[in-house]
C-alpha cells in the first residue's frame, strides 16, 4: 500500500490480500463495466497510469513461493483470485500467459478463479494440455448489466471449463440469469457495486431478483459489498467507507451456499501436501464475521491490521 492515499489504501489493508495473484497489472477498458474502474482509480492515486500493462516480475511466480521450511506459501485447498488488477486474457498478456497456466497446472492443489470481460479470446490461448479444462480453475464472467450477461453467458457455456460463474460487479443495471441456470453450469454468482469516480449507483431490487433465482436453482450467492452509491426502498445511502458497504451487504441477508463446488484437487510434486500441515485452514477474526465476502473467503490472513 505504500504511496496510497487513505481512501484507497484502505482497500488493500482491509482485504486478504494472500488470497489474490496479479502476475502482470493494467488493462484496456472493454465495456460499459470498465468505466470507472477502480485500477485506474487507485493507480491514478499512486501516479500511476492504469492503462500500462506490465508483468509484476516480484509476483509472477507467487503461487510457488515457499517458506524457509520449503513448504509452499499458499495451503493446499486455498482459492486465489487471479488478475484482480488486469484480464487475465488481455491481449497484451499473451507472451506471459503460457508461464502462469503451467503454473496453475503445477499447484493443482490450489483452486485459481479467473474473472474476464473478454471470454471471446479464450478458445484461442487454452494451453495444449487443456483438454476439458483442468480440475482446479474456475472461470468467472462479469455481468455488469443485461447486455453483457447475454453476450457473455453464452460464450462461457460453450467453453471448456469445469467450473463457470458469474460476476455482476460492478453492478450497474438489472440482470437476470433464469433463461441460463436450466443449463446446469452456473455454479456460483458474486454481487457487488461500484466504487470511487463516478460510482454509479446499485439498487436493492437488483441484487435481491438474482439472490432470489440463484436460491431457486440452489446455486451460491455472494452479494460482497453495497459499492459508494446503494438505493433501498427509494431512498440513497452514500457509503464511501469499504468496510460499511460489506457490513451493509452481510446485513441484507442477501448471502446463500448453493450446492457446493467440487473441485477435484490434486497433489502435485510435494509429498503430504495435503497433510494438516500444508493444508488451508480457514480462520475468521472477529472483524469478518459482519463481511459480505466471508461466504466465499479464504478467511483472514491474521495481520492483526483489523485490531490497530
Amino acid at each position: 500500500t505504500q504511496g496510497y492515499s487513505s481512501a484507497a489504501s484502505d482497500v488493500y489493508k482491509r482485504q486478504p490480500m494472500h488470497d489474490i495473484w496479479n502476475p502482470w497489472h493494467g488493462c484496456t477498458k472493454k465495456s460499459e463495466g470498465c468505466k470507472h474502474c477502480y485500477m485506474y482509480f487507485l493507480d491514478k492515486q499512486r501516479g500511476g497510469d492504469g492503462s500500462r500493462i506490465y508483468k509484476v516480475k516480484n509476483n509472477f511466480e507467487y503461487p510457488l513461493s515457499k517458506d524457509k521450511n520449503g513448504r509452499y506459501k499458499i495451503k493446499s485447498g486455498e482459492h486465489i483470485r487471479v488478475c484482480m488488477t488486469s484480464d487475465f486474457f488481455l491481449e497484451e498478456a499473451d507472451k506471459w500467459r503460457e508461464d502462469a497456466w503451467k503454473i496453475m497446472h503445477k499447484r493443482s492443489d490450489v483452486v485459481f478463479i479467473l474473472i474476464t470481460k473478454r471470454p471471446e479470446r479464450i478458445a484461442q490461448v487454452f494451453p495444449s494440455d487443456w483438454g476439458d479444462g483442468y480440475e482446479n480453475v474456475q472461470l468467472n464472467v462479469t455481468c455488469e448489466n443485461q447486455q453483457r450477461a447475454d453476450e457473455r453467458i453464452p460464450i462461457l457455456f460453450n467453453l471448456p471449463f469445469k467450473h463457470k460463474g458469474i460476476v455482476a460487479a460492478p453492478f450497474i443495471g438489472s440482470v437476470s440469469i433464469k433463461e441460463y441456470i436450466p443449463a446446469g453450469q452456473i455454479e456460483q454468482v458474486i454481487a457487488g457495486g461500484e466504487n470511487y469516480d463516478g460510482s454509479r449507483p446499485l439498487n436493492y431490487e437488483w441484487v435481491k431478483q438474482l439472490y432470489d433465482e440463484c436460491v431457486g436453482a440452489d446455486i451460491t450467492f455472494c452479494f460482497m459489498e453495497t459499492g459508494t452509491n446503494f438505493i433501498k426502498d427509494g431512498k440513497t445511502y452514500h457509503m464511501p467507507s469499504k468496510r460499511t458497504q460489506s457490513i451493509m451487504a452481510y446485513k441484507s441477508g442477501l448471502q446463500f451456499s448453493g450446492k457446493p463446488i467440487d473441485f477435484k484437487l490434486s497433489s502435485c510434486e510435494q509429498a503430504g501436501l495435503f497433510d494438516d500441515e500444508d493444508k488451508h485452514i480457514k480462520f475468521f477474526s472477529d472483524y469478518c464475521q459482519t463481511c459480505g465476502y466471508r461466504i466465499l473467503c479464504n478467511g483472514c490472513s491474521q495481520c492483526g491490521q483489523c485490531r490497530e
